[in-house]
């Protein structure tokens, strides 16, 4: 147990609830999320997305099938136990969260992303000693790491799902243009048709308890490992 910091930041003047909630959404933040397409790209390698529209419906099946049944409902839960410096719990939510990584890309990302988040908490000094201690004892996974991000920032839970939500989506989408391609009109008609489906899955990962989070998506997983000996790529998943 630790006392979690009621502050948000520790500078005289700590930004808004939302504008943290947009600065963690940024694809600016530099955690190397842009550089994870999350078994995109495999898919476009096998046929299986080609165009706009099988790449909007691939990425909205993985919101409500992978991200809102998994990570958006851990961190839904990993919040409030760090806010309540709950560790037995964090580290039993860290641990369910590597056990879903059933590819050696899917545990690099979790593992890199959550480092890499947690060096830019250290850096601004925003998170507790204590609370970092607990991190590195983990080690922690991304969904982890931004959940004690989140923590910090003076909103209600589900705008910080909301904004974690748009932040997959906007790099899912960014993957999308590259290696399909598509052009810029049909990128914001897909991120746009993921800002609606965004409210469904956020109130689904509320929803969810522990014996209900589930991360069956077989496809993606074999997707994820053939992508590891991929002939030609640009994302490191």
């Amino acid at each position: 147990m630790f006392t979690a910091p009621i502050a948000s930041m520790n500078t005289e003047a700590a930004p808004s609830g939302l504008l943290q909630l947009i600065w963690l959404a940024s694809p600016a933040l530099p955690i190397g999320g842009f550089s994870y397409s999350e078994g995109l790209e495999a898919a476009i390698e096998h046929g299986l997305v080609h165009d706009a529209d099988s790449s909007t419906a691939w990425v909205v099946d993985q919101l409500h099938l992978t991200q809102s049944r998994g990570d958006m409902a851990v961190i839904a839960q990993a919040i409030p136990a760090w806010q309540n410096g709950d560790v037995e719990r964090l580290k039993a939510l860290n641990q369910w969260v590597m056990a879903t990584r059933e590819s050696a890309e899917m545990r690099l990302q979790t593992e890199q992303m959550g480092r890499s988040l947690l060096d830019w908490l250290r850096n601004l000094q925003q998170a507790s000693e204590a609370q970092l201690s607990c991190c590195a004892q983990l080690p922690t996974t991304y969904p982890l790491a931004l959940a004690l991000a989140l923590s910090l920032a003076p909103v209600p839970l589900e705008q910080a799902l909301q904004a974690y939500a748009f932040g997959w989506a906007e790099n899912m989408t960014q993957a999308a243009l590259k290696a399909v391609p598509l052009g810029q009109s049909a990128g914001q008609r897909m991120l746009a048709r993921l800002a609606r489906e965004i409210p469904l899955a956020v109130q689904t990962a509320l929803q969810l308890t522990d014996d209900e989070r589930q991360a069956f998506s077989p496809m993606l997983a074999i997707l994820s490992a053939r992508h590891e000996t991929q002939y030609s790529r640009i994302f490191r998943s």
